[in-house]
């Protein structure tokens, strides 16, 4: 009789919920990628809040799955983006213009900005020589405070100043992403626009997503006319 004979039931029991444990999780992993791949390609969520929830739970798993199946890293960052903002968008809606701000990276300028750095950021002088000046325009109209910032010790601060409830933010997929996560930690509503090129000089917003995302619980008569088009 063995020293570990008594102990076989257990073993063997431990042994058998491990593997139940590993085959759900691949079950869950499969699952979640049929969800995903059906949400890119038709553009709508399904379960959004179990598909959250389960690819931040099993992240390096799921990104290797997507590797496995021909998706890139950029795949699973913007189906992640995309959740956040469906799950935030009617809790965003729900606040005020007046409490909302918009964080853009500077480097939506172009290369010959005039625009200085200021304790709350590029000062825009609406200059025209990039799209910068015109969005922040209309976002103001709106009634949005806006800051094109240098970086994430910015954000922070200017949190910390006015105390926004909701934020859009604006700029490459890994930033948006991250601003995301560091406002639910802060319980501060985000909705995030990926910018359509990436880079450190002269990238691109969306626009037409930026004012998009901003005029949502805006009733439409305190919408500027040049924005109305973007009204659903």
């Amino acid at each position: 009789m063995t020293i570990l004979q008594p102990y076989m039931p257990v073993v063997t029991l431990i042994g058998e919920l491990t593997i139940l444990v590993v085959l759900s999780i691949f079950i869950l992993g499969f699952i979640l990628l049929i969800l995903t791949v059906h949400s890119i390609r038709s553009g709508k969520l399904l379960f959004p809040r179990f598909m959250r929830a389960g690819l931040l739970f099993l992240d390096g798993m799921m990104r290797g799955i997507f590797r496995l199946f021909g998706f890139e890293d950029n795949d699973f960052l913007k189906i992640i983006v995309t959740l956040q903002n469906t799950l935030n968008r009617k809790a965003f809606m729900a606040v005020p213009v007046s409490e909302r701000a918009v964080f853009m990276p500077q480097c939506l300028r172009s290369n010959a900005c005039p625009a200085h750095l200021h304790d709350e950021g590029l000062k825009c002088r609406e200059c025209g020589l990039c799209k910068v000046g015109e969005g922040k325009r209309l976002l103001e109209l709106l009634g949005y405070r806006v800051f094109i910032i240098p970086g994430s010790s910015f954000i922070k601060r200017m949190i910390k100043r006015y105390h926004p409830k909701a934020i859009i933010g604006v700029g490459c997929l890994i930033e948006v992403k991250e601003g995301i996560e560091m406002s639910s930690q802060i319980d501060i509503i985000a909705m995030g626009v990926v910018n359509t090129s990436d880079g450190c000089v002269e990238t691109s917003a969306d626009w037409d997503e930026v004012f998009r995302t901003a005029i949502l619980g805006i009733p439409p008569e305190k919408i500027p006319d040049e924005l109305k088009k973007y009204y659903d």
